[in-house]
């Protein structure tokens, strides 16, 4: 099991603004509106903990599952099976995905990998926030 922080008060705006997280069926929603599968993960909602089990994702869609639904205001954490080999990185004021790259890949020029990897939450390289959580890949993408 693992357990990834996020910031709770910033993010997508699902449920209304404010320190409340969205409640689980909201989140399938949004995860089925980004375009990734998730039909047989059990997603539930304790206060501002999102818990994600079950289903047979790969490593990379279950990463992104967990991002689709952590990068949401009022989620706070999200406790995910089979997901402790996962690397994430909070995106810091003045952070750039050259910036995040050079300093997780050790090349800024890989920031495509970055940006590629967290497609489809990432729809343009230059549009990240601080508090936004980022999939970092372990490998190089094609």
């Amino acid at each position: 099991m693992g357990l990834f922080n996020f910031w709770k008060k910033s993010g997508k705006s699902l449920a209304g603004g404010g320190d409340k997280a969205p409640d689980a069926e909201t989140l399938r929603q949004e995860v089925k509106e980004l375009g990734l599968s998730a039909d047989d993960v059990d997603i539930t909602v304790e206060g501002d903990k999102v818990k994600l089990e079950g289903g047979t994702l790969s490593a990379e869609d279950r990463e992104k599952v967990i991002l689709a639904v952590g990068n949401v205001e009022g989620v706070a954490e999200v406790e995910a099976s089979d997901s402790d080999d996962a690397v994430f990185h909070t995106v810091e004021e003045g952070e750039s995905l050259w910036k995040i790259a050079e300093k997780t890949l050790g090349n800024g020029a890989r920031y495509q990998e970055v940006f590629e990897a967290n497609r489809p939450m990432l729809s343009d390289p230059d549009k990240i926030y601080p508090g936004q959580v980022l999939r970092i890949p372990q490998t190089k993408t094609a």
